[in-house]
């Protein structure tokens, strides 16, 4: 199983409205996919600006199949643009 954090920190002045819109879409089609366990948007307790997606893959293959998808590819960047910064971190479980 592959778990993935991806920590995001909005631009000053973003409307968090309107990059929830924008990650719901992602959200909902990624829940779609062969592979995908878990895929949910988590806001900070303390700053809604920080926004961090929690994600499980079966393998990692699954998670190459995600980040080719045409949802990853038509509003990722997009997202992109409303972020100050991304911090992205990819688990393996140890047994």
């Amino acid at each position: 199983m592959i778990k993935v954090v991806c920590k995001v920190k909005l631009k000053p002045g973003v409307k968090i409205e309107e990059y929830l819109i924008m990650a719901r879409e992602v959200i909902s089609e990624t829940r779609k996919e062969k592979g995908c366990i878990t895929y949910t948007l988590n806001e900070d307790s303390h700053d809604p600006t920080i926004l961090t997606m929690l994600e499980e893959w079966v393998d990692e293959e699954a998670l190459n199949e995600h980040n080719k998808s045409e949802h990853v590819i038509k509003i990722v960047p997009e997202l992109k643009k409303l972020r100050e910064s991304t911090e992205i971190n990819i688990y393996r479980e140890v047994e």
